[in-house]
This record gives structure tokens, sequence and C-alpha cells, in this order.
């Protein structure tokens, strides 16, 4: 097989594992305010993703790392052509980080309520802008024969107007959605007590926003009309397998339909890359944004020394906090 399409698919396993587990991360991140009555109760929740939240974001940097080495021209006309959005998500990711590390430094009901909400709204606003960036991905971008972004107003026009397409506002939606499904449903599956049970019943709500948008997609041509039914049916078993306590069945669910449809986002123009709006033949794609066959084999060497390690950790954290996490009061 030729290794530039290996690369590619690697590039799809890495987004599709970063989406997927950091999604359920920010869900909790959302949720845990609304969930949790008290600071025990939100700091039950928050103890579900304490050990694995940092890990989960290595997928992003693997990502981005072998978009640079593998396919250099997407990644030069996919971020530059989306500059601002991902400085703003990577300031998002960081307010994350520093609610979830400083949360406990300090012994304050105010200040553990002030990173509750400061995580709950970068949590928020991370998944939209990963929702309307793949949203971007599957509509494309104004981009010129040189790779750049052609649009007026300037530098801040050329890299803020992509998001004011439709399909960059459907895909936040969709984001924010699918964050808060995979959020709920894994605190379902994570928690005992009534964190546990408001977490069952937050699944339905955005399930059936995100089945619905899967629907008119479908029947708007957005995306193949199969792909749409087939995603709003599965959600539908979500919500039937979260309201019969089948949890683990309503998170495994959740992630397929999550996982399925970044696959699907990345890999339906495949094998471009990229698109312009402007004209077919100033697109990215693979044969022409691909490295040097040194570099490939270069880093080909890299991920076998790299990836099983990367692998066989996270599994092994997955593993070792695998039980439950109690949310009502523990008697002494």
């Amino acid at each position: 097989m030729d290794l530039a399409v290996v690369w590619f698919g690697l590039i799809v396993v890495c987004w599709v594992l970063f989406l997927v587990l950091e999604g359920f991360d920010f869900g909790v991140g959302i949720l845990a305010p609304a969930l949790g009555r008290d600071g025990a109760q939100r700091g039950a929740a928050l103890r579900t993703i304490a050990p694995v939240w940092d890990g989960n974001e290595v997928w992003l940097v693997a990502a981005i790392g072998l978009m640079f080495a593998a396919f250099p021209d997407w990644y030069a006309a996919f971020l530059s052509g989306l500059y601002l959005p991902m400085v703003a998500l990577l300031l998002a990711l960081a307010v994350r980080g520093v609610s979830l590390e400083f949360r406990g430094k300090k012994d304050s009901a105010a200040w553990r309520r002030g990173c509750d909400i400061a995580l709950a709204a970068s949590s928020a606003l991370t998944a939209a802008l990963l929702g309307a960036t793949l949203g971007v991905l599957t509509g494309g971008l104004a981009l010129g024969p040189d790779g750049e972004v052609a649009a007026s107003g300037g530098a801040l026009g050329r890299t803020l107007s992509a998001l004011a397409q439709p399909a960059a506002l459907t895909g936040a939606l969709i984001g924010l959605s699918a964050a808060v499904v995979l959020g709920a449903t894994y605190l379902g599956l994570r928690t005992t007590g009534p964190v546990r049970e408001r977490a069952r019943a937050w699944v339905a709500a955005p399930a059936l926003a995100l089945g619905a948008t899967a629907l008119v997609s479908g029947l708007t041509g957005a995306w193949p009309w199969w792909a749409g039914l087939l995603a709003a049916g599965l959600l539908a078993l979500v919500v039937l397998a979260a309201r019969r306590r089948r949890e683990g069945w309503a998170f495994a669910l959740a992630v397929g339909v999550v996982g399925a449809t970044v696959a699907g986002v990345l890999l339906h123009r495949f094998p471009v890359l990229l698109a312009s709006t402007l004209d077919p033949a100033w697109s990215v794609t693979v044969e022409n944004a691909v490295a040097s066959p040194t570099a490939l084999q270069t880093i080909s060497w890299a991920a076998v020394l790299i990836l099983p390690g990367v692998l066989a950790y996270q599994a092994f954290a997955y593993w070792v906090f695998r039980k439950r996490v109690a949310s009502e009061p523990v008697p002494t």
C-alpha cells in the first residue's frame, strides 16, 4: 500500500482518538456544575477524568504533528486558513488545564466554584470550535493557487470568514451536542449515586438534537442520506440504553457514532484533503501535499518505536482507574 495513504489513515485515527477521548472530557467539564449539587458531587464528576484527561490530549499533538510531518502543505493551508480559531482553541484548552489543576489548590468553596465555571465555559468553547473546524473541512476553504485563503477583510477576515459558513455553524452545534452526549454517558458509566442518576437524564436532549441535525444534514444533501439516518437511529438507541440503565452500551454506541462521524468527515473527499471552494484544481490533495519519501520513511520508524508505548500506557491508565467513583456521602 502507498505509504502516503497509510499515513493519512493514521492521521484520521489520531483525530478520531482525540475527539472521542477528549469529547467525553469536554462533556464532563460542561456537565459537572449542572450535575453536582455541591462541591463533593462536582468533585466526584471531575475525578472520573482526572487521571486521563491530559493523556487524552496527546492525540491532538500526534494528529497535528503528523499532519506537519507527512503532509506539510495540508498543515499549512489548514492551520493558516483557521489561524485565529486555532489560537482561540489553544487558549481554551489552556484554561481547561489550569481550571482542572488549580481547582484543589485552595480550600475555598468560591474558588472551586469559579474553577468549575471556567472549566465548563472553556470545555463548551473547545467542543464548539472543534465541531466548527470539522464543518469547515466538509465545506472547504477559499484556497487560491498559492494555498492561501483568499478573502476580503485582511488577515482578520481571512481567518474568521470560514467560521461564518453554514457548515461551520452546524459543526459547532454538532460538536457541542456530541460532547454532552459523550460526557453524560461516560458519567453514567463511571459514577454512582445522584450524579449517575442525573447523568442518565441528561442523555436524551442532546442526543435527540444531534440525531435531528444528522437527519436534516442527510435530507439536505450535506451528508449522505443513509449516514444521517444511521446516525439518528444509533443515537435513539443511545437514549434507550441510558433509560434502561445499560450505561456501557449507551457509552459504546455514543463513541461509535462520534468516531464514525469524525472518520467520515475526514474521508469523504479522499484523496482531497482540503477542498478549494474557488477552483477544484487548487484543492490540497494527498498527491500534491505529501512529504518526500525519505521523510515518510523516517517518521514511519519513529512511529513503530513510539506508538505502541503510548497505546500501552493509555490502556493501562484506563484499566487501573476503571472503577466507579462514588458521588453519594460515604459513611464514617
